[in-house]
């Protein structure tokens, strides 16, 4: 696995270092960090990381990302349970996904296991099989959004004009029946 500081430069190659040398902007903590493993990488074990992670090869084992993202490419084959504070999924995961915020299934995607997170994104097309636990942020997630959205009063609302919401156990019992 690598880490790459992106630069504006879409066709800009990774810095390279000697033996032994870390080049000096991978060390900066800057924002645009992230860890990418490539189409032609296989990878068995466990993947601990403190960066986004971009899985477009083949991964077996887990993957934790407490603090980011896990996109798994179209191309990307995974079979490791994945834990993170979002994950998207366009290629194949097999595996259970403990999400902290949000997971997102896109229409080429597809999930072979359960799935635990606060929010879900399910587009056409996408392939699901396993349980879903959609649970109640805790009020420290809830805070935390409050602050992403700049709305840092404990009582303020935020805008839902045009959002459509529906009690889980109502959709559950239509399904059911």
């Amino acid at each position: 696995m690598a880490t790459y500081t992106q630069t504006g430069n879409a066709n800009a190659q990774p810095p390279v270092a000697s033996p032994g040398e870390v080049p000096a902007n991978l060390n900066s903590s800057a924002a645009n960090q992230y860890s990418m493993i490539g189409k032609s990488i296989k990878i068995k074990g466990e993947i601990l990381a403190s960066d986004p992670v971009y899985v477009y090869g083949s991964v077996e084992g887990s993957i934790t990302a407490p603090e980011h993202r896990v996109t798994v490419g179209k191309e990307g084959r995974v079979k490791a349970n994945i834990r993170a504070r979002e994950v998207v999924v366009m290629g194949d995961v097999c595996g259970n996904l403990d999400c902290r915020e949000r997971v997102e299934i896109r229409a080429d995607g597809s999930l072979m296991g359960d799935l635990s997170t606060s929010r879900i994104f399910i587009e056409e097309g996408a392939v699901l099989s396993g349980s879903i636990d959609v649970h109640k942020p805790s009020k420290k997630e809830k805070a935390e959004a409050r602050e992403e959205l700049g709305t840092e009063s404990e009582g303020s609302e935020v805008d839902r004009k045009g959002v459509v919401s529906f009690p889980v156990t109502e959709m559950v019992e239509e399904i059911a029946s």
